[in-house]
């Protein structure tokens, strides 16, 4: 039987790894790109902290010595639901059940400007690109007099309190606390320039209030200007404009906040619901459907009864699922009787600098050292090669003891160079 998994994440891949034993399944993963990614560590590749080699796996790699299992490089265009077909921008592909799992990307919710000129940080590409602009300001800024356009080079602003926010900006924060000032000697106050904006009353909302807390707490002792209850409302001239009418001079709005399902034509409408995620049954077959199935932060499931408005769009979620699917669909295949999905919370975490780290679990939260080394070790076990694991381990150990990453190259692949980044040089 042919299974076309679309989207090589955290979900789709968990998926094949689980059901890559079963013969009776020939698999084949569809996705853009060929490699799979870390996404909770894009903000350090973005940070010029660890390279994008430390959390990329290319899936051919993966796939080798596995009979049953191949790989399909494309665009998902649409699914042929009567046809039991799919349409990619490199071939069709037919399918006996097919899986979507195209997580989430960047919502800019409607903000034509801000999806224009911001930089988001959902990709490796995306992070690299981060990189590159703010190396490439810093080098404009040494050799700049004019103090007004000095300031909006200089001024980075990260738009979204969550995790994604509060790491970059203490990362950007610790790099320019150690580093700024020995490189680049012409900059005396590069952590003035760091703004994080979120729309709601504390930093880190779903989290607990010691983890808030310590966030704000932390972040503003490195000196990051921390601006709560303030919505990031259009970005024009190089100017971001909040809610609460104020205005801040950047060349770097990194867009940290919100997300949505990524499309998928060709189902029908009435399985579409809110962040356009796919709704799924309790065993996430996606309903009005007799053998297409959604995992991960494409899927809007009810059936939880801890979670009866969805569940978090978070890596676990997805890999649980995607475990569970594939044992359901082997039991469904030898007439056995299926298991509903129940998601197993195993807590939240989130490093904030060097050192200092919060972390929500089951039972309780805790703050510091500990929770910093607990945060190191968690992001390493879901890394696939072991080769990456060490990289990695590597990388951060001297990152750490030396304070003095060395990864701040600029490349610039033109074909991916967005205008305003045009060096002058």
């Amino acid at each position: 039987m042919k299974i076309v998994v679309v989207g090589g994440g955290f979900a789709g891949i968990n998926f094949i790894k689980s059901i890559e034993s079963d013969k009776r399944f020939e698999i084949t993963l569809v996705d853009k790109n060929n490699y799979h990614f870390f996404p909770p560590l894009l903000y350090q590749v973005a940070s010029a902290f660890i390279e994008p080699s430390n959390i990329s796996y290319p899936f051919r790699r993966m796939f080798q010595k596995k009979d049953n299992l191949r790989f399909h490089m494309g665009s998902l265009i649409q699914v042929n639901v009567s046809e039991n077909t799919i349409d990619t921008d490199t071939g069709t592909l037919s399918y006996d059940y097919l899986v979507l799992a195209l997580g989430t990307e960047t919502n800019y919710f409607g903000m034509e400007s801000v999806k224009n000129d911001s930089l988001p940080m959902k990709t490796i590409d995306e992070a690299l690109h981060l990189r590159n602009h703010i190396l490439l300001n810093m080098e404009k800024v040494v050799r700049m007099q004019d103090t007004a356009r000095r300031d909006g080079l200089l001024n980075i602003v990260v738009a979204g309190g969550g995790p994604t926010g509060v790491e970059f900006a203490g990362m950007l924060a610790e790099l320019g606390g150690y580093i700024a000032a020995k490189e680049y000697p012409e900059i005396k106050d590069f952590r003035s320039h760091i703004y994080l904006v979120n729309s709601g009353p504390v930093l880190l909302g779903p989290m607990s209030k010691t983890a808030q807390q310590e966030a704000e707490k932390v972040l503003t002792k490195l000196g990051v200007n921390v601006i709560l209850n303030a919505a990031v409302k259009d970005y024009l001239n190089g100017r971001v404009i909040l809610s609460n009418g104020r205005t801040i001079e950047t060349e770097a709005l990194i867009w940290a906040t919100g997300v949505i399902a990524r499309e998928v034509p060709g189902l029908p409408s009435q399985v579409i619901t809110r962040g356009r995620r796919i709704i799924v049954d309790a065993f996430n077959k996606v309903v009005d459907t007799a053998n297409i199935f959604a995992i991960g932060d494409i899927c809007y499931q009810t059936t939880d009864p801890h979670f009866p408005e969805g569940h978090p769009q978070l890596a676990q979620v997805a890999i649980q699922q995607g475990k569970l699917l594939a044992k359901n669909l082997s039991r469904a295949v030898s007439g056995q009787e299926q298991k509903s999905f129940h998601y197993n919370d195993k807590g939240s975490m989130a490093i904030i600098s060097k050192y200092k780290a919060v972390a929500d679990l089951p039972k309780f939260s805790f703050k510091g050292f500990f929770a910093w080394v607990l945060w190191l070790f968690i992001h390493i076990i879901p890394l696939i090669g072991f080769r990456n694991k060490m990289k990695l381990i590597f990388s951060w150990m001297w990152s750490f003891i030396t304070n003095d990453p060395t990864l701040r190259l600029i490349f610039r692949p033109g074909s991916h160079q967005k205008k305003r980044d045009k060096d002058d040089f």
